[in-house]
């Protein structure tokens, strides 16, 4: 990786991390943040930006970039929210825990799938689905801790499910393009 590739990696996240850092100096409620939550953040979202340049570099299509790009940022999404407040009740509900599985299925089948834009298709359309049965599990197993109420946290899963979906969706148009264009897929 050259000194031109490496800067959006510095500089994106510490440009982002100037809106918490601005929030905190207006004293705006909620924005308590100390050193850990920016140094924690800085490596998600630089971690995110790095991902991303390493994977769409050899991208065919636009479509495969914006699809690597949906896909990672939902991902950084999900782990945001769900590590400041949580998804399912407050933080500290086990039934969080469950969102790691669904990185893990993204993770594993974009690893099997070796970024393939079919693979990644499939990858990311059983993400959306790991995305869909949390709540269902959850609602199952920890129904005391389901605040703000089952509606909301269906609703906000299911928006992660359609950012899921559409990545996936895209990934399935990046395939058939390449096909269509007779290119050769990323490897």
């Amino acid at each position: 990786m050259n000194k031109k590739n490496l800067l959006p990696v510095l500089l994106v996240p510490s440009i982002v991390l100037l809106i918490p850092l601005a929030a905190m100096l207006l004293q705006a409620e909620g924005w308590a943040w100390d050193a850990a939550d920016f140094i924690v953040s800085w490596f998600l979202i630089a971690g995110a930006v790095l991902a991303y340049q390493l994977v769409a570099r050899h991208a065919v299509t636009r479509a495969y970039r914006f699809a690597v790009g949906l896909g990672l940022v939902t991902g950084l999404m999900l782990v945001w929210i769900n590590g400041a407040v949580g998804l399912i009740g407050s933080e500290d509900n086990p039934a969080n825990l469950l969102y790691a599985g669904v990185l893990a299925v993204g993770a594993m089948g974009a690893m099997l799938a070796r970024l393939k834009p079919w693979g990644m298709a499939r990858a990311l359309g059983a993400t959306a689905l790991a995305q869909f049965l949390v709540p269902v599990v959850a609602v199952i197993f920890w129904r005391e801790d389901f605040s703000p109420g089952e509606m909301p946290v269906f609703a906000l899963n299911f928006c992660f499910v359609l950012l899921f979906s559409g990545s996936a969706f895209l990934f399935w148009l990046a395939g058939k393009k390449a096909r269509d264009a007779g290119a050769s897929l990323p490897t």
